[in-house]
């Protein structure tokens, strides 16, 4: 194969980081091919302005993967670089996840308002139109710190579900947007105090938390590995949520890499860049998530790893008014069963 290997991405900042990423390790592990990342649009990217939260009322499926997935099946691209918790647990016929590169933090991320700063020197204390105070915290403060009443924005049901179950007493609302769209507003209006994104996320965006919780750019890196990278605004705290507290969504924190399950010679390529404990994971997790009949919107959670010759899997589904949960062990090769068994208990 003498043509250029195409990969294929959604135009955002964070999927450009990640396919980067995966266009130099793939360059680096087999320096005598040619590699190139084309953008497409996806349904997703079109619909800002739709809600997230009835999915299956008002988006259909593959929300910011079928147009990749085309690509594919088209033999326009020939690899797909998605973050994983969007990929659909069914793929299209001719189509399969090829591989996983080593997994980022799992996380979720607390974002808020810094009453230290600033920029914020001639809001605080004063009420909004509405007669409300906004929140405006210090450093290390969770979920548990937010005042009553407060309002945490968020378009994954998940994560609203888990606030609920964590602070009863906070109004949830729906935000749409990428990463520095909403650090935007959170900083730029009154309309709500917090936020939460994925750690990961952030991470790929060069986005570093410092010891004062205040959420900038890597201080670690040269401007040079920072170039392209846009400073998250002033003012922002973040504290990061312990799974105990906050359970991650299917496959956060993993990339994946899909592409035609009959090209031998391009899976060859993306079989380099694969991590075998995080493909193991993910796979369970995939499991557990096909067994509840649900999607990247759906209200459940899960995070397994692998310990020795194990995989351990720890879900949740937020689908009725209590929490149900359930963990497992099981050998590696038994990972997607591990996934079918604990949905089971959870339907």
């Amino acid at each position: 194969m003498s043509r250029p290997i195409i990969i294929c991405t959604r135009g955002s900042a964070l999927a450009l980081s990640q396919s980067n990423t995966v266009l130099a390790e793939l360059q680096r592990a087999w320096p005598e091919r040619e590699f190139e990342l084309k953008v497409i649009k996806t349904t997703g990217d079109k619909l800002q302005a739709a809600s997230m939260a009835q999915p299956g009322e008002s988006l259909p499926k593959g929300l910011f993967t079928k147009e990749l997935e085309n690509a594919l099946l088209a033999r326009e691209a020939d690899i797909a670089v998605h973050s994983l918790k969007d990929l659909p647990t069914e793929l299209p016929e001719g189509l399969h996840l090829a591989a996983t590169p080593p997994r980022a933090d799992v996380r979720d991320v607390l974002l808020f308002r810094d009453a230290r700063s600033a920029v914020f020197a001639g809001r605080m204390g004063k009420s909004t139109a509405e007669g409300r105070t906004p929140y405006f915290g210090r450093s290390d403060a969770g979920l548990r710190a937010l005042p009553a009443k407060a309002i945490v924005a968020t378009s994954s049901t998940r994560r609203a579900a888990q606030v609920r179950a964590v602070r009863p007493d906070v109004e949830v609302v729906e935000i749409r947007g990428n990463v520095d769209t909403r650090l935007r507003k959170l900083v730029e209006s009154d309309a709500f105090d917090a936020t939460l994104l994925a750690a990961a996320g952030l991470v790929r965006l060069q986005c570093f938390i410092g010891g004062k919780g205040e959420l900038r750019l890597d201080p670690r890196l040269t401007p040079e590995e920072l170039a392209g990278f846009k400073a998250p605004p002033e003012g922002v705290l973040a504290t990061v949520l312990e799974p105990e507290e906050m359970l991650p969504a299917v496959g956060q924190g993993a990339v994946a890499l899909e592409t035609r399950s009959d090209d031998e010679e391009v899976n060859a390529l993306a079989s380099a860049l694969n991590h075998r404990n995080t493909y193991l994971s993910v796979l369970a997790e995939r499991a557990f998530l096909r067994g509840m009949g649900g999607g990247c919107q759906s209200p459940v959670a899960a995070t397994a790893r692998v310990l020795g010759h194990q995989v351990e899997l720890r879900a949740a589904s937020f689908r009725e008014a209590t929490p149900q949960r359930a963990e497992g062990r099981l050998p590696v090769a038994q990972a997607e069963r591990l996934g079918e068994r604990l949905a089971a208990e959870l339907k």
